[in-house]
């Protein structure tokens, strides 16, 4: 008969999450100047507050987020600038930035015609950000290492509105547990990303009361009524086709002209002649038509035939599958400098995007072994790199019967804080997040005349992950340091 001492397993309460940070000591040369930093990374508890009757029952967990972190050893906190780094997807974590781009190690990852093989490998990042400013890199509820607490529905989580509360309410718990308050504050998104910064911009501000410094919005997403190839929405054929144009370009079918020139016409086609044919519909001329199918075609590499049959329409991903199928090959969506071989090249939809399959191995292999041998963060869980069931069922309610806009928020957070600045990072041959597209929204940002000097805009000759490029990577490395230390009169 078992002791009346024990336990109860079936009615004792399993313990409350905590943190489980792990901290380690690293160092890194830049320009001949070493740099001792602290990385702290691990899994933070974010918690509610429980009211019964109007009465405080206390907090309650609800997430437990995970965060690498970089602090630079014996920087002073109120001069020492932090950056707040995530991706998009919906559904992907900050690996990308992480080690592509921003943090002090990074992927010896593969490029356009220079395929790495496994096993894949790291090296130092000698034009990490972490000279300029700390870093945070934040994995969004159930990618990464994140997930929600036990008893909590994930799905509460995915959704536009939950997300801006969660990777806000971590922001501010960093910042309040590391005595940042006073330092200059920057959010660093790329893609969903993006969208996810400009809202938070608003958000922190009128939340918590935290204005930021800057916001660095790489491959841009600000509305999607730029993007969404749906019925009656022409805006899109109108927006990609100079990034059609780029693509084209660089596969070698504009022959020996610049791509400044090719792209000059494309975009003076892409905002006057285009559009207004595709307005038209049958009261366009036949003659008209013929001419606007003929510019079609030789901006973007097509068939005039092929143009024709899609009615001027060309939609990206049948562009990716139809514009080297001459050659038996497909370009990448993200990055249309890749190309990719199908089993079927009948098929009007290409079976995957040539750029993240070139990309997943290596990243996915470098942020396991990174964290779990160099970073010495214990976790048998599978890092989600990028999870399609959250991007496939995420919350859009706050959108209902409208488009997908946070345009008037980044305004908003501008009006409100005219010390904000935004520097904006595309790349010519993103097919996913086009900048021609970028620089639509923008330009119809409702903000006064002299906040408009708060925005740069930075382009790379390459795709939607332009630091894969090693050019553009040294470069864009330079221009988002440039901007950081601008925006705090350094």
């Amino acid at each position: 008969m078992a002791s009346t001492d024990e336990p109860d397993e079936a009615t004792t309460p399993a313990p409350e999450p905590t943190d489980d940070l792990v901290t380690t000591a690293h160092s890194i040369t830049v320009r001949r100047r070493k740099l001792n930093y602290t990385a702290t990374t691990g899994r933070v508890v974010l918690r509610r507050e429980v009211s019964t009757d109007g009465k405080f029952d206390g907090l309650l967990p609800k997430a437990e987020m995970f965060v690498t972190a970089y602090t630079l050893d014996g920087a002073d906190p109120a001069q020492r600038p932090v950056t707040f780094a995530f991706n998009g997807g919906p559904g992907s974590a900050s690996v990308w930035l992480h080690l592509g781009v921003l943090g002090p190690r990074r992927v010896v990852a593969p490029d356009a015609g220079a395929p790495v093989p496994p096993p894949y490998g790291l090296v130092d990042n000698t034009e990490t950000l972490l000279a300029h400013s700390d870093l945070v890199f934040i994995d969004p509820v159930s990618t990464g290492y994140s997930r929600a607490a036990k008893g909590e529905r994930a799905a509460d989580f995915h959704g536009f509105k939950a997300d801006l509360e969660s990777v806000g309410e971590l922001i501010r718990l960093w910042t309040s547990r590391n005595g940042r308050w006073v330092s200059p504050k920057f959010l660093a998104g790329e893609s969903y990303g993006t969208t996810r910064a400009a809202g938070l911009a608003q958000h922190l501000q009128s939340r918590h009361g935290l204005y930021l410094n800057g916001l660095i919005l790489i491959s841009s997403v600000l509305d999607f009524a730029t993007l969404d190839f749906t019925e009656g929405n022409d805006l899109p054929y109108a927006l990609f086709l100079p990034s059609y144009a780029a693509i084209a370009h660089y596969h070698g079918l504009h022959g020996d002209r610049d791509l400044q020139e090719v792209l000059t016409v494309a975009e003076a086609f892409a905002a006057t002649d285009y559009p207004h044919a595709l307005s038209q519909g049958s009261r366009l001329s036949t003659e008209d038509y013929q001419a606007a199918v003929a510019t079609t075609a030789r901006l973007t590499g097509l068939s005039e035939d092929y143009v024709d049959r899609v009615n001027l329409r060309i939609e990206h991903i049948r562009f990716f599958t139809e514009l080297l199928r001459h050659r038996k090959q497909t370009v990448g969506r993200l990055d249309g400098r890749f190309t990719g071989w199908e089993a079927d090249y009948g098929r009007e939809h290409m079976s995957e995007d040539p750029a993240s399959a070139a990309i997943m191995g290596a990243y996915t292999a470098g942020i396991n072994h990174y964290l779990h041998t160099e970073l010495a963060y214990p976790n048998d869980l599978p890092y989600e790199v990028l999870s399609l069931d959250v991007n496939r069922n995420w919350s859009w309610k706050e959108f209902e019967n409208a488009h997908v806009t946070v345009t008037d928020k980044l305004a908003a957070a501008m009006r409100a804080n005219p010390h904000l600045r935004v520097h904006v990072a595309s790349g010519y041959t993103d097919g996913a997040t086009p900048y021609f597209a970028t620089e639509h929204s923008l330009a119809r940002l409702n903000i006064p005349a002299v906040l408009r000097d708060n925005i740069e805009v930075s382009y790379y000759g390459a795709g939607h992950m332009m630091y894969l490029h090693e050019p553009s990577r040294v470069q864009q490395s330079k221009d988002i340091a440039a901007f950081v230390n601008k925006s705090t009169n350094r």
